[in-house]
């Protein structure tokens, strides 16, 4: 049987090809037993290639392990040595494919964005499709670099964000002062705006 969440909290983490930033923190999100998904923005899932005008590009959908095993057909020793494998693993363990976030018909409490461009992106995709429920979802925007390291400091600073939300009992009430509060404390500006499902 598995653990139950710790928080009732539905949260969607989303950066653009779902591979990197949101995948670590879906990962560590998870750990700590919270109730998690993650995403995509983007029209396609790209990596870095061999050259800077040579990306690798995907569909949303395709899995990781598809991914994973062109990577190494095409040059395992480059792919190993620039983290893309590795990185591959881990997302494998975590779920089979990137997910693009417009075509997610789940409902989510919270929405934690990677990058302005992609906060722009999910307010856009939010505004354009009639609310059916008149449920509030929090849309929240942390800006992290798309690298490894910024990836796993980001997941840390999601984490203690939506510890702090957990915690409130009014969350609707309590969220300005709650991202003031984080803003002080991890010395990062935060985008935030209510939408509605």
């Amino acid at each position: 049987m598995s653990q139950p969440y710790v928080s009732p909290l539905s949260i969607a983490v989303i950066c653009s090809s779902n591979m990197n930033r949101s995948m670590e923190a879906h990962g560590f999100l998870a750990k700590k037993r919270f109730k998690v998904r993650s995403f995509g923005t983007g029209d396609k899932v790209k990596l870095p290639g061999t050259a800077a005008d040579r990306p690798n590009v995907y569909e949303f959908g395709t899995t990781y392990d598809d991914i994973y095993n062109d990577l190494v057909t095409k040059d395992k020793q480059y792919y190993t040595q620039n983290g893309l494998l590795h990185m591959l693993d881990r997302n494998r363990r975590i779920k089979s494919c990137p997910e693009k976030f417009q075509l997610c018909t789940e409902r989510f409490d919270v929405l934690v964005t990677c990058e302005e461009r992609v906060y722009d992106q999910v307010i856009e995709f939010m505004e354009f499709k009639t609310p059916s429920y008149n449920l509030p979802v929090h849309v929240i925007n942390i800006d992290i670099q798309d690298n490894h390291e910024e990836a796993t400091v980001g997941a840390f600073l999601i984490c203690d964000l939506i510890t702090m939300m957990a915690q409130s009992e009014d969350l609707d009430n309590d969220i300005d002062e709650l991202l003031h509060d984080f803003e002080n404390k991890c010395q990062r500006s935060v985008l935030h705006c209510v939408q509605f499902y």
